[in-house]
């Protein structure tokens, strides 16, 4: 079972203009920036902070399917008989409730030796399921085996895109986490950011987006827990506002309906921990009375930021996007064939994923980003 590293740094989307039914057919109602009680403007503090992101999976994530060498002309995998495929979560073995990949070795060997089946409670499309798994020995390696490549955890880096200091509350990357092998979204069960460093960067060009290269700094100091993993981002609690942010007090957000065409800035960090603003152009607002992943187009129109990525890299996700003193947004996707340009998805909806104003509707937690 060997560790693997997630790499969940941007989504890439291959289209190079705004998608079809991008915009909802009506338009919602103008809207004021309101508070959680309905009485007062509703300010926070953009980030653009490169933080690094370590989270757990409430499960163990099967990733794939191993073939284990059973006798000299035989070879199968006990998972894959089972039924158990990549994506499912596995949250219990015998009752036991799984929490970390090395408790499933220490079960696995001991039905094994005593030649009984596990029984496999596990989640697939948010339902639980039951499947009977009989372990198989490894005759290479003298060891009991499932006969599947399990996962745990998952590391990376993103941007930092708002704290509210009032709720104490963070939201950070624009996007969903899902598992790069399976494309499943990850069920979080623990996890914490800390501060990150970039050291380098490779610039993007047309069909190959570039990426931000950097490590986490001060891993004992943390910068706040991972509760939440959705649509719309990583979201969780924070006492502070981090160093290197270019706000100290916090500014207005701007409703979904207040976003315009024109330009903008977004805020990220393209040398060490330093935030800076770059100019774009938000070339199309989508309309948007419900929650949804993609609702602008941006164009980089910064030269000394075209100069340095070559436009949106990896790492880039959640890249704060203010308009008129306003908070508008975070930056999502870049768009492979065309690196100047990307999603945008509007900050009214990360709020409200992270529980800073009311969520009056109902959705799909996991609508998936393409």
């Amino acid at each position: 079972m060997p560790g693997l590293l997630l790499a969940f740094i941007l989504s890439l989307t291959g289209i190079t203009g705004p998608a079809p039914g991008v915009a909802a057919s009506q338009a919602s109602p103008q809207r004021q920036a309101m508070g959680p009680q309905g009485n007062a403007e509703l300010k926070v503090i953009p980030g653009g902070q490169t933080i690094g992101v370590k989270v757990k999976s409430a499960g163990v994530l099967v990733v794939g399917h191993h073939l284990i060498q059973v006798s000299q002309q035989s070879k199968l995998s006990p998972g894959e008989k089972s039924g158990l495929v990549p994506g499912d979560l596995m949250v219990s073995i015998d009752g036991v409730k799984l929490n970390e990949v090395s408790k499933v070795a220490k079960l696995v060997e001991h039905a094994g030796q005593a030649g009984k089946p596990l029984s496999i409670v596990y989640k697939r499309g948010g339902k639980e399921h039951t499947a009977k798994l009989t372990p198989a020995y490894d005759r290479n390696d003298k060891v009991w085996r499932l006969g599947l490549y399990i996962r745990d955890s998952a590391a990376g880096v993103g941007t930092l895109t708002f704290y509210a200091p009032q709720q104490g509350v963070y939201g950070a990357l624009g996007h969903v986490i899902t598992d790069m092998n399976t494309g499943t979204p990850i069920v979080v069960g623990s996890g914490h950011i800390v501060q990150s460093s970039v050291t380098s960067i490779s610039k993007s060009q047309d069909g190959d987006p570039g990426e931000k290269r950097a490590h986490f700094l001060k891993e004992s100091q943390v910068l706040g827990n991972v509760e939440s993993n959705t649509d719309f981002g990583i979201f969780g609690k924070m006492n502070s506002n981090p160093d290197h942010s270019l706000y100290q007090e916090p500014i207005p957000v701007a409703m979904s309906s207040e976003v315009k065409e024109g330009p903008a800035q977004i805020l990220t960090v393209v040398d060490g921990q330093q935030v800076e603003r770059f100019d774009v152009e938000i070339i199309h607002v989508a309309e948007q009375d419900t929650p949804a992943t993609k609702g602008m187009v941006l164009r980089i129109t910064d030269p000394r930021l075209l100069n340095k990525t070559g436009g949106i890299v990896q790492g880039m996700s959640g890249s704060p996007i203010v308009q008129n003193g306003r908070l508008i947004g975070a930056v999502t996707h870049v768009f492979v064939n065309d690196p100047k340009s990307g999603y945008g998805c509007f900050i009214e909806w990360m709020l409200r994923d992270s529980g800073v104003v009311h969520q009056p509707y109902a959705y799909p937690p996991h609508l998936k980003a393409v």
